[in-house]
């Protein structure tokens, strides 16, 4: 039963793998709809991929299946969804315009540097480096749709920072007050945005819904600020 579980649990990772091959038919078809379609996809397998560590760590996948790497699995397949398939529907509508187009490519080498790195994810329960939310970046640089060199700036920086090693929110592998609020904030925030892009809510609340994603990137700095300032008077002390 414990391995059947553990199989069980690696298929519902796997059907992330399926909602990408649909997101990429979308982006393909292109046009308002299939982007759009490709942007509830993304918010479906992002879905998946925030609740298959949960049922992993239930299931203790490690011991009952020792010979199947379900991390792998679930970075193969991250990476598709997190970060190839939005920028490819970025390239699509033409967000930036071609003659900004090169910074999409440098943005996808940031992100396999980030995916390679084997301290990617900290002992402590943080991501190192701007975790490649491409995804999130596609939607929202698509519905407020800002000028190009905004645009590829935002991209350029957003990449250049994955190669910086700080220190950002990873609440499911936390605890505490300070990750509560995070993932209470995440789930509102996930349900203003889908109601946005299946057209329940006006795209009028788009910019309401971008203060979480400002506040996720805020909160993870002044974490990162608290860590080093804890670390130079630890230095300090002992000199």
């Amino acid at each position: 039963m414990s391995r059947a579980f553990a199989w069980a649990v690696h298929a519902y990772t796997a059907s992330g793998q399926l909602v990408a091959a649909w997101m990429a038919v979308c982006i393909v078809e292109g046009g308002d709809a299939g982007f759009r379609r490709a942007m509830q996809l993304m918010a479906l397998a992002t879905f998946i991929d925030s609740t298959d560590g949960w049922l992993a760590r239930r299931a203790r996948v490690k011991e009952a299946l020792p010979g199947f790497d379900g991390r792998r699995l679930d970075d193969i397949i991250d990476f598709q969804t997190y970060t190839a398939l939005p920028l490819l529907l970025l390239w699509r509508a033409g967000i930036p315009s071609a003659g900004w187009a090169w910074v999409l490519p440098f943005a996808a080498v940031a992100s396999l540097y980030g995916f390679s790195q084997t301290n990617a994810k900290t002992e402590d329960g943080y991501f190192l480096g701007f975790p490649s939310y491409w995804n999130v970046v596609a939607v929202y640089l698509y519905l407020l749709r800002p000028h190009d060199a905004l645009a590829a700036a935002s991209i350029g920086l957003l990449a250049l920072l994955t190669f910086v090693p700080t220190r950002y929110l990873y609440p499911s592998h936390q605890g505490g007050w300070f990750a509560a609020i995070t993932n209470l904030g995440a789930a509102v925030w996930g349900v203003l945005l889908g109601a946005i892009l299946t057209g329940a809510a006006s795209e009028r609340w788009t910019l309401l819904s971008a203060a979480y994603p400002a506040y996720y990137l805020l909160a993870s700095w002044w974490v990162e600020l608290r860590f080093r300032s804890r670390r130079a008077r630890t230095e300090s002390a002992l000199h």
